[in-house]
């Protein structure tokens, strides 16, 4: 029922199997009413009433977007189950229940609700430590991702998964869709040397894999994770499907409501928005819309009129994309005007060509450049979400000359060398 770490070669026959899954999936139907294409990992789980985690104390890493497809918190779900014995929860950045600020560190806590441990990722310590461990048979990670390198959720994955295989602790990963979809697979590979808590795989910007394949892969292949062999080979890994999920489905075409993964990712403009604005607007007088209604799909530039902003970003004729100029208010009740994004042909949309082109007007339109006058802490924070520090290299040297199609060029090869090393260990 449960995609288990396996080798290479068995992977796919085991997920031919799902066709069985599917059947016996059907066979509950009248106890789940759903209307939904996609079952998520959670939901499976509920329909095989918990097995594999029989007999098992468990613990749970989730967040806010951590629910079942009729809405309720993965949380909940496991409280009212007498199958599961809970006895931990684990939150990432922004907390159990999001309510905590971006890059802020967030600190232990008894849950009001359920009066079980919380566990902080993002405070003191990013990986668990044996004591939080203790007393826990296997940990359940279901984490709503986004699709983007550097969204925190997958490394705060990857330093779990080594905290529970050096541990000895049983690892299960609920599956969820990608929302970008799995076929965008786009942006600068990493440097290792740019690794970090917002880069903690080399993989392209946007992966096109869902956290339960990225799981896969990191625990098969020698080097993803950055822990010794022997407990990486040891470690136990399960991997808990979707059922329906396809790689051509975006978000929208699940059935399935969104639920906001951060205070800035509310909607799917927003999750489309991140990686097509988040790395343009680092450095530099580039606004992204965060605090007005269109985070991360609103643009605006002090010293430049929606106008200007829009004619010079229409020269650049990036593929799948135009630019409508727009008024609208900030959360202080301020006017703003800008330029919102618009994404005219998804199959010809790269989700990471807009934010290259704002790095090189940036560099152009001021002066000094802020890239030539950076501190060495904000050239080493830029790199570690780039991830590339020949794109830096070549922005500071001479923005003008700098060939921005050629690099999108060369990371679109790379993306698709990328593709097919994983292709092995993608489950849909």
């Amino acid at each position: 029922m449960y995609v288990q770490s396996m080798n290479t070669k068995s992977i796919l026959n085991i997920f031919r199997l799902f066709i069985w899954i599917l059947t016996f999936a059907s066979l509950r139907a009248e106890n789940y009413d759903r209307k939904d294409l996609v079952t998520l990992g959670i939901d499976y789980l509920e329909l095989s009433n918990f097995s594999v985690l029989e007999g098992k104390r468990v613990g749970l890493l989730t967040h806010p977007a951590g629910k079942n497809g009729r809405g309720e918190s993965t949380v909940d779900v496991f409280v009212r189950s007498s199958d599961v014995n809970l006895v931990a929860l684990f939150g990432p950045e922004h907390g159990i229940y999001g309510d905590e600020k971006a890059s802020v560190p967030v600190d232990d806590k008894i849950d009001t609700k359920t009066g079980l441990p919380v566990f902080s990722l993002y405070g003191k310590f990013r990986k668990p430590t044996d004591k939080m461990l203790a007393g826990i048979d296997s940990l359940v990670i279901d984490l709503q991702d986004v699709g983007v390198r550097c969204y925190t959720y997958i490394s705060c994955m990857r330093y779990t998964m080594e905290a529970c295989f050096e541990a000895g602790v049983e690892v299960v990963v609920l599956d969820r869709p990608n929302p970008l979809g799995g076929l965008k697979v786009a942006g600068p590979p990493m440097d290792e040397a740019c690794m970090s808590y917002v880069g903690a795989f080399q993989i392209p910007f946007v992966h096109g894999m869902t956290i339960g394949e990225i799981a896969l892969w990191s625990k098969k292949i020698s080097g993803v994770l950055k822990t010794k062999d022997i407990y990486r080979k040891k470690g136990k890994l399960v991997i808990v499907p979707m059922l329906g999920w396809k790689r051509e489905m975006t978000w929208p075409v699940t059935g399935l409501q969104w639920y906001p993964t951060s205070p800035n990712i509310p909607s799917l403009d927003a999750v489309a928005g991140y990686p097509m604005t988040g790395l343009g607007a680092q450095m530099g007088k580039f606004k992204h819309g965060i605090g007005t209604k269109h985070p991360f799909r609103f643009l605006t530039y002090e010293g430049k009129s929606a106008e200007a902003l829009k004619f010079a970003l229409d020269q650049k004729n990036i593929p799948g994309l135009a630019f409508k100029t727009k008024i609208l208010q900030s959360s202080k009740g301020e006017k703003i005007e800008g330029v919102y994004i618009v994404i005219k042909d998804w199959s010809k949309w790269c989700p990471t060509d807009l934010p290259f082109f704002m790095m090189q007007l940036t560099a152009l339109w001021e002066s000094p450049s802020p890239f030539s006058e950076a501190s060495d802490s904000e050239i080493m924070l830029f790199n570690k979400h780039v991830g590339s520090q020949a794109w830096w290299d070549a922005l500071v040297k001479d923005a003008g000359k700098v060939n921005t199609p050629q690099f999108l060029s060369s990371w679109n090869t790379d993306s698709q060398r990328f593709k097919s090393l994983v292709k092995p260990y993608l489950l849909y």
